[in-house]
């Protein structure tokens, strides 16, 4: 196990199948469905299921280290973690510090406000309205880039996206259309919101996909966890990971 600064938050332990070496992994906990914390104070999630899938495949033991969004890459870059998995996505700003594998998801980016209050998405029909995305995220660069005179409200985490909005602080939110369809709007916390508009995916700002962040150095790491994501897709583990929380193909999307 690597040693460096500590991350905020919980560890928690994967240990595979016959030999193993110690990995350590990075993931958030506050961006359900894909990761999240459960009352119990256990990691859960469509990430944390991936994670622990490839960890498996590769006959590593994975510690699960949880983390702050803004403290994923400089934790990675300084030996905290040797793999982020955590929705990331490729995008080549972030490959000037980090390294990807292939993707393992992709998703469309949507806005979600209250059911029947907005007329759309273009940019005239959201101004003067107030939309929040996550800091630090291609989401704020999605809405600097296509929504520049709409105000924008930037916060640390998805849950507080979603918290102002079902306070009415806020008009809208722009989120991956995956997690703001089953990790909000399938919710009781979504009742009375909906989508406006259509999706959309930007290559230019949103990349290639959500891949895993390894560090630049780390290249038998990263072609290693490539075998293993077509490994998980190649006997079925994968698909059977999604389907315990999306209803679409979420690989291809």
């Amino acid at each position: 196990m690597r040693r460096g600064l500590c991350a905020t938050g919980v560890l928690a332990l994967w240990t595979a199948v016959g030999p193993a070496a110690a990995l350590d992994v990075c993931v958030e906990g506050s961006y359900p469905p894909f990761s999240e914390v459960t009352a119990d104070g256990k990691l859960r999630g469509f990430d944390i299921d991936i994670a622990g899938a490839l960890c498996e495949e590769l006959g590593e033991a994975c510690t699960f280290r949880l983390t702050r969004w803004e403290r994923m890459i400089p934790a990675l870059t300084a030996d905290v973690c040797d793999a982020i998995v955590a929705s990331m996505s490729d995008t080549d700003q972030r490959r000037q510090a980090i390294d990807f594998t292939e993707p393992y998801y992709r998703s469309a980016v949507r806005f979600v406000g209250p059911a029947g209050a907005a007329t759309g998405d273009a940019p005239e029909a959201l101004t003067g309205k107030v939309v929040g995305v996550q800091r630090d995220t291609v989401n704020q660069v999605f809405m600097e880039r296509h929504y520049p005179a709409v105000a924008l409200r930037l916060y640390g985490n998805q849950e507080h996206v979603l918290l102002d909005l079902t306070l009415g602080r806020l008009d809208a939110v722009l989120g991956e259309a995956a997690q703001l369809d089953a990790g909000f709007l399938a919710t009781p916390a979504g009742e009375g919101f909906g989508f406006i508009g259509p999706g959309y995916f930007d290559p230019e700002v949103q990349g290639r996909g959500a891949a895993i962040g390894v560090r630049k150095q780390d290249t038998a790491l990263r072609e290693r966890l490539n075998a293993a994501i077509a490994g998980i897709r190649a006997d079925g583990r994968y698909q059977a990971i999604a389907r315990r929380y999306f209803d679409v193909d979420i690989y291809g999307e």
